[in-house]
């Protein structure tokens, strides 16, 4: 067995969100003979990936996720290299020369696509773009079109029901969070009045969990409809509420909310469908030619076994809007093998495949690139496990980097005009957002804790000024 190098493990980790920053963590932590330095690089200015950009900004539970990943980052262990674009302004090559090994964490953030009629008129929209748009994403424009008063989502998963609650809040409840202006006044002009949530399965079978289901209830002038013919149970369903407590919380809370009377009288409504199927997005006439006018359903049925079949039934919902929030999927890796269907680099647990399905030396992936966009955050951090494993069992055929003396890749970045931010600059960025909402309590409005920064010029300026 080769002897312990004389010299840190170089290891670049591509992607700064929670399956990042949990396998560098992992891997500082890790049981091993060998120093390690770790740069984790990220497309954008800012760290922390999906929590920053892909969930809902009125979920109590992102502060704690944040400051468990800044507690990591904030030891100094781990050096944060924003604003590096891989494939653009590092290649693989680049990566091969200055580290020892290479781990891809690049996460799933385009929407799994819809394949109904009508999916690509006016109206008809992604559901991780509408997430990316509220949470200030830098690369979406700055402007959404919410001029719809009836509005269709599809999915009966958490981000399903993340973009039900964030259409259907009033825009004045969300100022306590962190959602920039330019969200704010486009959720208060909105018409909206009603958004209706399909699931394809009955009530036992939802994805979400009970925690986005409950914090429907919290909507402030928002009714929660449901729909007595939706509540069918066959066998399997009723023994996956017996036997699951997960289950049996979500449809107890579903049942009441059906036994009881919902209607207050409020101003917008949330209705949950359930056993229904999309088939097409339907058309407008004369000058609405070309946008959304209505979504066509097919009624489903429970056959025995938790599963479902069409009845032919079919349903006509006048909508102006559609979103799709049926899944994310993940994006080819430049310079890497990718499995179209799955939306994942091939590798077995966590080493990256070549084309004859034989390990590349090196190269490793975790988190959502790895195994699809599936489970909860907390569920990354068993998959980082696993790379990490594979990396130390793997750790005598690792030692290979030509230049990996740290400031080689600063060089490297500079030679290239690349304005790169680091741990320090997300510090000032931090501070500065703090500073916005602060103002803004001072002017009178409700408190707020943060306002985002949007513009990726102004998240580098700040974070290099």
């Amino acid at each position: 067995m080769t002897s312990a190098p004389t010299r840190p493990l170089r290891l670049a980790i591509i992607g700064a969100g929670p399956a990042g920053v949990y396998t560098a963590d992992l891997l500082t932590k890790a049981e091993r003979d060998f120093e390690v330095s770790i740069d984790l690089f990220d497309r954008y200015p800012a760290p922390y990936g999906l929590i920053r950009y892909g969930v809902a900004p009125d979920h109590p539970r992102i502060k704690g996720i944040v400051k468990a990943l800044h507690k990591v980052m904030d030891r100094g262990d781990i050096r944060f290299l924003g604003g590096v674009d891989f494939g653009t302004d590092l290649t693989l090559e680049d990566l091969r020369e200055h580290y020892d090994a290479i781990v891809f964490s690049t996460g799933a953030v385009r929407d799994a696509d819809l394949s109904v009629p009508g999916v690509d008129l006016e109206g008809s929209f992604g559901g991780a773009d509408f997430v990316s748009w509220y949470d200030g994403h830098p690369d979406v424009p700055r402007q959404w079109p919410l001029t719809a008063r009836e509005v269709a989502v599809i999915g009966n998963g958490n981000v399903a029901l993340d973009v039900a609650r964030m259409l259907s809040k009033h825009a004045d409840d969300l100022l306590v969070t962190e959602i920039p202006e330019n969200v704010y006044e486009g959720l208060k002009a909105s018409p909206v009045t009603d958004v209706h949530v399909f699931g394809r399965r009955g009530p036992a079978q939802v994805k979400f969990t009970p925690l986005e289901l409950r914090e429907l209830a919290h909507s402030k002038d928002v009714d929660i409809v449901l729909y007595p013919e939706d509540f069918e149970f066959d066998e399997a369903s009723e023994q996956l509420a017996a036997t699951n407590n997960q289950v049996k919380t979500m449809v107890g809370t579903l049942t009441n909310w059906l036994v009881e009377d919902q209607d207050s009288g409020a101003s917008r409504r949330l209705h949950l469908h359930f056993l229904q199927q999309p088939v097409e997005i339907l058309a407008g006439e004369g000058d609405e030619a070309g946008q959304v006018a209505g979504l066509r359903m097919e009624r489903m049925e429970l056959d025995g076994t938790g599963n479902v079949k069409g009845t032919g039934e079919y349903v006509d919902y006048p909508v102006q809007a559609v979103y799709r929030a049926i899944g994310y999927h993940g994006s080819p890796v430049p310079g890497l093998g990718y499995d179209e269907l799955k939306g994942v680099i091939p590798n077995d647990a966590g080493r990256v495949l070549d084309a004859s399905g034989t390990p590349i030396p090196g190269l490793y992936a975790s988190g959502w690139i790895k195994r699809g966009p599936v489970g909860l955050i907390g569920h990354t951090k068993g998959d980082a496990l696993e790379t990490i494993g594979c990396m130390l069992e793997d750790q005598p055929d690792l030692w290979s980097a030509a230049n990996p003396e740290e400031q080689a890749v600063i060089d490297l970045l500079e030679s290239r005009g690349i304005e790169y931010t680091t741990w320090e600059g997300w510090l000032k960025l931090d501070e500065h957002e703090l500073g916005l909402g602060a103002a803004a309590t001072g002017s009178g409005t409700v408190q707020r804790e943060r306002v985002k920064v949007v513009p990726r010029e102004d998240m580098t300026r700040i974070s290099r000024g």
